[in-house]
């Protein structure tokens, strides 16, 4: 045993040095890794905060670079089709930088693997990568990358994009596990902003439906309810353009009776063929049909261009198979925006169901009120004839019996005047009776009707379908033999196009205000030669003289002839 005196054993300072360097690397690490917890529940709770879903998507990128430190961030949401992405968020890249680089990515390289394979995916050079061929010109270099994919309800939703890490290490498990984590909370949030964003937008649905309703049922025209349902179609789904067609009488065509927004004057009063455009094909299946790009679409007729600037569409049929399809109510987003989805398709779907139902109700209770007014009409002449004229025609008898006694020259004359009398006003009673009961005159036979038949049936000869445009009142404001005068014209023009014109495209524009109507008939074609025949034009413009009216016939710069009939209207 050791004396008290002997020296106590010591570690040697170097040893200890190193213990206690460490024990404060590991107390440095756990304060890090509680720092980075904490940090990770910040970014959770922020992300969850948000209920707009633009913002929550800003709020992930900004979580999701601050976590891993890393200088750019990006979030990728995909598509429909799933093979490429819809929308692109980032952080870290200015304005102006975006602008040099050009369009944002649609998935390819590195980005289109983790589309491909939605699993985590940590490099740490990105040119290394098999799939990766570069950036675009512009672009900041970027070498380390970490990304996760986020999925809402077992769907992936979007990809999650970190590039280069601050400090200039590559990133880590650690890195990879908090990303992970914050993609599973981020597609929860996503999935609440989702839902919040489709219950705004059905009670805005629902909105403009009651507003319809009630527009509908309080007697407001016809013309401004359509107007409303296109104005409240384009506010509601984010579109620059709203139309609203509706079909022609005994015609395989639908007639543009309201369109609003960006170059909405190009559309309306269109004459549309079921099957070269999209509101067609839709009135024709009795479901919505969507485009991507309607600009070029092969399914609907490029003339007359009509949608410059925009890109997706979609047309829904007012009404459905089983109740009648009553219009087609089309919207467009300009270019470059998302596409419809599933979901805005059948919210818009709905609101037209709805809108058919309140134009059923309102057309019930015009029914109604037409049936009232006719047997109204009805009973007066039936008590005119079976009252009125008996009473008048018993007087008149009686008249003419008693002059037979009247022995004073003057005053049987006289009695037999008011005979004559009565007899007149029997025969003006008879003619307001049949003006009572006379029936409306036979469908289809509507100057818009009439025209759009003529235009179909030079469509064979001609080689194509010319475009046809109409706007007015033109069935109630101008007069049967100004009609007849009208088609006359038209078929002549269609046949002069036909024989001389050589023409690839034609169209037709026909209008009126209430105090002319206005025929254009223009063609692209080789244009009326020096010294040629003219017969058809001295009658069609013999025609506008008669009415007091002129045909003008001009060459544009492009080429083809522009003829312009143009006629008053009596007046009202």
């Amino acid at each position: 045993m050791a004396s008290p005196e002997e020296p106590r054993v010591r570690l040697p300072q170097l040893k200890l040095d190193e213990l206690l360097e460490e024990l404060q690397a590991r107390i440095n690490a756990v304060r890090g890794t509680q720092n980075r917890v904490h940090s990770l529940l910040e970014a959770v709770l922020s992300v969850g905060r948000e209920l707009d879903l633009a913002q929550v998507l800003r709020a992930i990128v900004e979580a999701a670079a601050a976590l891993v430190d890393a200088e750019y961030a990006a979030l990728g949401v995909i598509g429909p089709d799933g093979t490429r992405l819809s929308a692109f968020h980032t952080v870290g890249v200015t304005e102006e930088r975006i602008s040099e680089i050009g369009a944002y990515p649609e998935g390819h390289g590195i980005l289109g693997e983790l589309i491909r394979n939605p699993h985590s995916l940590r490099l740490a050079k990105i040119s290394a990568h098999p799939a990766s061929y570069g950036f675009p010109r512009n672009h900041p270099p970027m070498n380390s990358f970490l990304g996760v994919p986020i999925r809402v309800r077992d769907q992936v939703f979007g990809n999650l994009y970190l590039t280069e890490k601050r400090s200039g290490a590559e990133f880590d498990e650690e890195d990879e596990s908090v990303l992970s984590t914050l993609a599973v909370a981020a597609g929860v949030a996503i999935d609440n902003a989702r839902l919040y964003e489709e219950s705004r937008l059905r009670e805005r649905w629902l909105r403009a439906n009651a507003e319809i309703s009630h527009s509908l049922m309080s007697g407001t025209d016809r013309a401004d309810t359509l107007g409303l349902i296109a104005e409240r179609a384009r506010e509601i789904s984010g579109s620059a353009l709203a139309a609203v067609a509706m079909p022609m009488e005994s015609t395989k065509s639908l007639s543009v009776e309201i369109a609003v927004g960006v170059d909405a004057e190009a559309h309306r009063g269109l004459v549309l063929p079921v099957q070269e455009s999209l509101m067609g094909l839709a009135y024709a299946a009795a479901a919505p049909v969507t485009s991507d790009d309607v600009v070029h679409d092969p399914r609907i007729s490029p003339e007359p261009p009509r949608f410059g600037g925009l890109g997706p569409a979609v047309a829904v049929p007012i009404g459905t198979g089983a109740g009648g399809v009553r219009g087609v109510v089309l919207v467009a987003r300009e270019l470059g925006r998302p596409v419809f989805l599933e979901k805005e398709t059948e919210m818009l779907q709905g609101f037209a169901a709805q809108a058919a139902i309140a134009m059923e109700l309102a057309e019930r209770r015009q029914d109604a009120q037409q049936i009232a007014l006719l047997e109204d009409r009805d009973r007066i002449a039936r008590d005119l004839h079976d009252l009125a004229i008996q009473r008048l025609f018993a007087t008149g008898m009686t008249l003419q019996s008693a002059g037979r006694f009247i022995e004073h020259p003057e005053a049987a004359e006289r009695v037999l005047r008011a005979v004559d009398d009565l007899d007149e006003t029997i025969k003006i009673i008879r003619s307001t009776i049949f003006g009572l009961r006379a029936h409306v005159g036979a469908a289809g036979s509507g100057l818009r009707t009439r025209v759009v038949r003529v235009v179909g049936e030079a469509a064979p000869v001609l080689g194509f379908a010319p475009s046809v445009r109409m706007e007015g009142l033109l069935d109630t404001d101008v007069p049967p033999d100004i009609a007849d005068h009208i088609v006359a014209v038209l078929s002549e023009a269609l046949t002069n196009i036909t024989r001389h014109a050589h023409a690839e495209r034609a169209q037709v524009v026909l209008t009126t205000d209430g105090r002319e109507v206005c025929l254009k008939v223009s063609d692209d074609g080789v244009g009326i030669p020096p010294g040629g025949r003219r017969s058809g034009l001295s009658n069609m413009a013999e025609r506008a003289e008669r009415l007091g009216g002129r045909l003008e016939v001009t060459r544009p710069a492009e080429g083809g002839a522009t003829l312009d009939w143009q006629v008053p209207l009596p007046a009202g």
